[in-house]
């Protein structure tokens, strides 16, 4: 088919990999403009326009598709289908009727719960034994769109948002190309969502990036690996010039009891509000993630520490 791809972060990467592979017809690739990346904060492309420029594919990047001679552009594609993963901005009604077939969108969660911004990280922060990718077509509402396809995994107790992320990428790009291929052969069955039971995956806000351990062992837990590595969950340990934040990167519950935020040995294992937390990997400031081990040869954290 002859498609349009809308996308922006490393998580639509493999999706736009396997329609190439595929063989359609890639008349444009969607991304956000190029933003400050680094120490330099020089301008950067994103991942997907990245990836499309070194495979040679038409790329653009327009601050919004809502502008009328966006709108126009699209709609010269002429296009059988458009492909949307992680694009980034909210699509009128006139980009979603332009392709003769629709807009399908890929999603990381098992819909109707967490529609919106963070469904990985959200999924992970509410403890959920199971999540997915679905791929949907679009409708004006926020992921309210019928569901395709749909392929489903399990959250381990080790999982971090970031082995989650690249294990869903897997997953949606390979649920993507069959499920286009029933599309262009009318084959493919839509399901409207459940009208029970949806949840919302609001966008991570910095407050709530901080480690409460007056919490309960399993609850810090899902909160570290929900937001590891990015941006990760942090806590404030003593240090020779005062306080130095520290990113706990991952964990697991162990038995414990002392304190909330009490070291109850010297390898980082934390107290809670019930129960206890060990940190695996941990990260200072202007510092490399290392393991445990690795960390505390640089930054002992002995035991009766108190972690804020």
């Amino acid at each position: 088919m002859r498609l349009a791809f809308l996308g922006t972060p490393d998580f639509a990467v493999p999706t736009l990999a396997a329609l190439m592979a595929a063989g359609h017809d890639l008349a444009c690739v969607y991304s956000q403009p190029p933003a400050p990346r680094g120490r330099g904060q020089t301008l950067a492309p994103s991942p997907v326009q990245a990836f499309a420029h070194g495979h040679s594919i038409r790329t653009r990047t327009p601050a919004s598709l809502r502008a009328p001679e966006e709108v126009g552009a699209f709609d010269a594609l002429e296009l059988d289908a458009a492909v949307i993963v992680a694009f980034g901005q909210i699509l009128s009604p006139e980009i979603l009727d332009a392709p003769r077939l629709g807009c399908y969108n890929l999603h990381a969660s098992l819909l109707p719960r967490w529609r919106g911004a963070a469904p990985i990280q959200r999924a992970l922060m509410a403890g959920d034994a199971v999540t997915g990718v679905q791929v949907m077509r679009m409708t004006a509402g926020l992921d309210e769109g019928p569901v395709l396809a749909s392929a489903s995994t399990r959250i381990d107790a080790l999982d971090t948002a970031g082995t989650l992320h690249d294990r869903l990428a897997r997953l949606g790009a390979d649920l993507m190309v069959p499920t286009l291929d029933k599309v262009a052969r009318g084959e493919a069955r839509l399901t409207p969502q459940p009208t029970e039971g949806a949840t919302y995956a609001r966008k991570i806000r910095p407050a709530e990036t901080a480690i409460r351990w007056d919490r309960r062992a399993a609850r810090v837990d899902q909160h570290i690996r929900g937001l590891s590595p990015l941006p990760g969950a942090w806590f404030t340990a003593p240090g020779a010039r005062g306080p130095v934040r520290v990113k706990a990167l991952l964990s697991r519950v162990e038995d414990g009891e002392g304190t909330p935020g009490e070291a109850l040995d010297d390898g980082l294992l934390i107290a809670c509000g019930e129960g206890a937390v060990r940190v695996l990997n941990a990260q200072r400031e202007g510092r490399a993630p290392a393991p445990a081990a690795e960390f505390l040869r640089g930054f002992p954290i002995r035991r009766g520490t108190f972690l804020l």
